[in-house]
């Protein structure tokens, strides 16, 4: 018996010694700041718009001169596409949130960019889910996320009046 307890001494002085190896290095590592790359309207003309465009065509149909097309992916990379589109609207909200793209906006901005991230984790799932008529109900609460928030928060014209990083 006290040749175990002395080898569990010994590891836990081991143990112990680890553990007070001294001060963590990597805390000591400089932190990079963010810096945005992209601003509010290059985001939406980039990202958001064109994922949003291709969650709305997982679901209904077009016709068009060779008749009725049914818009429901029909391959695992239609739907992961789908299920994609709709996690980065998701994260577009998030991002939105962050102070980088909040800052100078009201709280009504915040409640917009979270209403992003909520649908757009309703329409994953959908997409997950493989749910039709889920997508398109979520597609439309999107668009309708989307024309609100353009409304309260316009797009600023492009061109030489538009300031630098505005959007």
């Amino acid at each position: 018996m006290r040749r175990v307890a002395g080898g569990l001494g010994s590891l836990l002085a081991c143990v112990a010694l680890t553990a007070c190896g001294g001060p963590d290095k990597s805390a000591e590592k400089p932190v990079a700041t963010s810096i945005r790359a992209h601003d509010i309207k290059q985001l939406m003309a980039i990202v958001v718009q064109p994922q949003a465009d291709v969650f709305w065509k997982s679901a209904g149909s077009i016709t068009d001169a060779k008749g009725l097309h049914d818009l429901t992916p029909t391959t695992d990379a239609g739907w992961l596409a789908t299920r994609s589109a709709a996690a980065t609207i998701t994260e577009m909200g998030n991002l939105l949130m962050t102070p980088q793209y909040a800052e100078g906006r009201g709280a009504d901005w915040i409640q917009f960019s979270r209403s992003l991230v909520e649908i757009g984790q309703r329409a994953e799932k959908a997409a997950a889910d493989r749910n039709v008529d889920a997508i398109f109900d979520t597609g439309g609460t999107i668009y309708n996320v989307c024309s609100a928030c353009h409304q309260a928060y316009p797009p600023r014209p492009a061109g030489p009046s538009a300031a630098p990083g505005a959007g």
